[in-house]
């Protein structure tokens, strides 16, 4: 049965808001909507904290079996074709684009998933994360866009 034979969008829709419900929940539950807590992990050399490199562990390895199954399947549960990005290349963008994720990271103790539960829990200093990377992914449409 192809996608567009059943109600797709319904079923993408419950199962994104069941996916953020528990990627949210963990996020919480595992510490990651603490900028102090990412902080120390951050730390090397001073109270490091390893907790999140255990978190980060059971990501991966839940993931790389997930990703397998869904690259040989190549559809969603829904039916819906998977799209794959295409590139490849580890160029100056992609390394300019890790330096200033985790110089924010570092500097926030925050990234944009845990920012976003921070925010949805009510913790107002994150609006100010939030604001600040809704700007920069405008300035990046603004600077990217097809001459």
């Amino acid at each position: 049965m192809d996608c567009k034979d059943r109600n797709c969008g319904a079923v993408a829709a419950l199962s994104s808001l069941l996916a953020g419900l528990v990627f949210g929940l963990g996020l919480i539950a595992a510490g990651m909507t603490d900028p102090m807590k990412v902080r120390a992990f951050l730390d090397l050399t001073g109270a490091w904290d390893p907790s999140l490199a255990l978190v980060m562990g059971a990501a991966i390895a839940v993931g790389v079996p997930v990703m397998a199954l869904a690259r040989r399947r190549g559809r969603t549960w829904s039916g819906a074709p998977i799209e794959w990005p295409q590139a490849t290349a580890i160029d100056a963008r992609l390394i300019a684009g890790g330096l200033i994720f985790g110089t924010g990271w570092g500097l926030a103790g925050l990234c944009p998933g845990p920012a976003l539960v921070a925010l949805g829990s009510g913790w107002g200093e994150a609006a100010i994360f939030v604001a600040a990377m809704l700007g920069g992914m405008a300035l990046h449409a603004l600077l990217d866009r097809p001459r």
